[in-house]
């Protein structure tokens, strides 16, 4: 996830995944690419005193820019903590620098949760203010950057995948620090549940967004009306890709909220996953909803957030997935009935 166009981030994703290095990078001169930017403007920090560029000399750093809802970053996940662990010792520092892209993802609350539920036990510094993403002139969720003992930005990735290209710059970089014995092994991981990476061959549906500020493909009659309450219908039919309520919703700059009972999310898409980021519009009060796809429970397609029934529950900010699907990867409806009021919905990812 990122501020650009969507269709530019799963052009740079897709590429990203299909690369694969042929050489080490040790026989590459990585270029200096700018100086470490300071990290003075993080509002807090977790896992960690308070870090600077300058106490950082001597190490090798890796920044990694993140937000709990995004499942690019998730996916990545996975690498950054396996790389955490085998080079903690070698003279690598990783920092997690969470810049929130939704309000809730500002909640110094839901950020310390999000840490612990995630298992990102290195030093995160909180950028609720994007001091920290603008001294990097950063522009995406994930983006990483690559520091070494210098003090000097060697290199960056934005977007999903190159791993080993990423494991292997990290290898140069300790042994120009003058780490020993690094060797050219690779991490393997063994990502599950919503780390796992995205079914690329089937995916043909793009993360959309439900505020009016950046949704696309909004398919109820009459279009949406701003910032006010109002009961929409969905139509009879979903072109790939279109979305439309049911029932009584506001629709706001960054978010649907739902004012009555038994509103309705419908969405048709081509993907193995389908996740969904919202929250209870009211802290400590959860909400249930039922899923369908093609008007029947899931089943076997149900997400980690859903049983095979399609029940489900609301309880806190986050990103839920609410199907899986088995295969064969086809073409499908989803339909999410809230049976309590008050949800709000941010945005559909797909993987």
């Amino acid at each position: 996830m990122g501020q650009d166009a969507n269709e530019w981030k799963t052009f740079l994703t897709r590429a990203n995944q299909l690369f694969r290095p042929t050489t080490h990078p040790a026989a590459v001169q990585l270029p200096v690419e700018g100086s470490f930017p300071s990290l003075d403007g993080a509002t807090e920090w977790l896992n960690s005193p308070p870090l600077t560029a300058a106490g950082l000399r001597g190490k090798v750093v890796l920044v990694d820019f993140w937000t709990y809802t995004c499942i690019n970053w998730l996916r990545t996940l996975p690498y950054v903590r396996a790389w955490a662990e085998k080079y903690k010792d070698r003279g690598l520092v990783i920092i997690g620098v969470h810049t929130p892209e939704f309000d809730f993802e500002h909640d110094l609350d839901n950020v310390r949760q999000a840490v612990k539920d995630m298992r990102v036990d290195h030093p995160v510094a909180v950028d609720n203010d994007y001091a920290v993403w603008s001294a990097f002139d950063n522009h995406y969720w994930p983006a990483l950057y690559f520091v070494d003992a210098q003090g000097q930005i060697r290199h960056h990735q934005f977007g999903e995948g190159r791993y080993e290209q990423s494991e292997m710059i990290i290898q140069q970089l300790l042994t120009e620090a003058g780490s020993s014995g690094i060797g050219h092994d690779l991490v393997s991981v063994d990502a599950r549940g919503i780390e796992a990476a995205a079914d690329w061959d089937s995916l043909r549906s793009p993360e959309n967004y439900l505020g009016y500020e950046r949704s696309e493909n909004f398919a109820s009659s009459n279009g949406v009306a701003r910032d006010t309450p109002h009961v929409y219908a969905v139509p009879e039919r979903l072109r790939l890709n279109h979305w439309a309520l049911a029932g009584d919703w506001t629709v706001r700059p960054a978010a649907i909220v739902l004012n009555q009972a038994e509103g309705r999310i419908a969405y048709r898409f081509h993907a193995r996953d389908l996740h969904l980021v919202m929250g209870p519009a009211v802290r400590g009060t959860p909400v249930r909803f039922r899923l369908r796809i093609d008007g029947q429970p899931p089943g076997a397609a149900h997400g980690s957030d859903v049983d095979d029934q399609g029940n489900g529950t609301v309880a806190e900010p986050r990103l839920y997935q609410l199907v899986r699907q088995p295969g064969p990867i086809t073409e499908r409806t989803l339909e999410i009935t809230f049976l309590d009021p008050g949800v709000g919905a941010y945005a559909f990812t797909f993987g």
